[in-house]
């Protein structure tokens, strides 16, 4: 069973228009993720979660993968990603993060680093059950 997560419904309409306008690196690691591709799990893209927008979320592992472009690379903008991470983790939530520059020059270790994570998930967390095409 699935833990609920509240979200705030008025961040909808965002969601959809990030999901329209996504990043490169954004979209190249939804080709990777999409159609349950890695490992047979379900990942949505542009996740509202509390109030905040995760750019790629797995329900059955409560894993949200962020990429981030050169707009967190200031100072304002890491004290705001880790109170906004702070508030996720608050909720079970395991969040993840990858520079764009990772995503688009090098998706072997981000995958890698997303399977080390998943496998960290279920040894942690015995409830968790991989979909059936998996096992």
């Amino acid at each position: 069973m699935h833990k609920i997560i509240p979200y705030n419904p008025n961040l909808k309409p965002l969601a959809r228009k990030l999901r329209k306008e996504m990043t490169f690196g954004e979209v190249l690691l939804w080709n990777e993720l999409k159609e349950d591709k890695l490992w047979s799990l379900d990942f949505d893209r542009q996740r509202c979660i509390d109030n905040y927008i995760v750019d790629f979320y797995c329900k059955d592992l409560m894993l949200a993968i962020e990429i981030d472009g050169m707009s967190h690379n200031h100072e304002e903008a890491f004290d705001k990603d880790a109170t906004r991470q702070q508030k996720l983790e608050s909720f079970g939530i395991t969040v993840i993060r990858f520079s764009e520059a990772d995503v688009k020059y090098d998706m072997i270790n981000v995958i890698r680093g997303i399977e080390s994570v998943i496998i960290n998930i279920i040894k942690k967390d015995n409830s968790v059950k991989l979909p059936k095409s998996f096992r």
